[in-house]
């Protein structure tokens, strides 16, 4: 099989469902949205890795790797406005247990981080620098998804949470290579 199919050079993709739109459609948009946050994810892995691997009951580069599994299903759904992939597809199913195992990780690494009591500069390490550039890239992707107006509420949730946890990994990651957080 090769990577190019020439389908899409007069600027259209298709859809699961085989209809064919522009490539500047929302929703296509969107779902580009959630591909460059799990870029982003991978890039923030490979900084983790790169310092060793955590001996610690919470792994950074663990959750990041389910998370970018899950985003993938999260874009199939997306490119899937008619739902005829997902009740086929096992793989693309969020369910609300994925959303208590993101809110799960989020109170596990806050047991380990001081309470916030101002913001905080994003920054840090160049781990915990990279969650934070993937966190905006995440709200960005939520209001993509949000001005579709047509997107499953448990993706809306999902995609809440995830934005959240990357905040809280920042600050976890940061913690964890002794890099102080700067207040504003």
């Amino acid at each position: 099989m090769k990577i190019y199919t020439r389908t899409g050079d007069a600027g259209e993709t298709g859809l699961f469902d085989g209809t064919r739109v522009p490539k500047s459609d929302a929703r296509v948009a969107a779902y580009g949205e959630v591909d460059e946050l799990n870029a982003w994810l991978g890039l923030a892995r490979s900084a983790l890795n790169a310092d060793g691997r955590e001996a610690v009951e919470v792994a950074l580069p663990d959750i990041l790797e389910r998370l970018q599994r899950d985003l993938f299903a999260l874009g199939a759904r997306l490119a899937d406005p008619r739902h005829k992939i997902a009740g086929r597809v096992t793989r693309a199913a969020l369910e609300p247990e994925d959303i208590t195992r993101l809110e799960n990780w989020i109170d596990s690494l806050e047991q380990e981080l001081s309470p916030l009591r101002r913001f905080i500069l994003p920054g840090g390490s160049r781990a915990g620098a990279t969650l934070h550039v993937a966190r905006t890239v995440c709200r960005r992707a939520e209001r993509a998804m949000v001005a579709l107006g047509d997107v499953e509420p448990e993706l809306l949730t999902y995609i809440n949470r995830v934005s959240d946890l990357l905040f809280v990994m920042a600050r976890a990651a940061n913690h964890r290579q002794g890099t102080a957080e700067i207040e504003w």
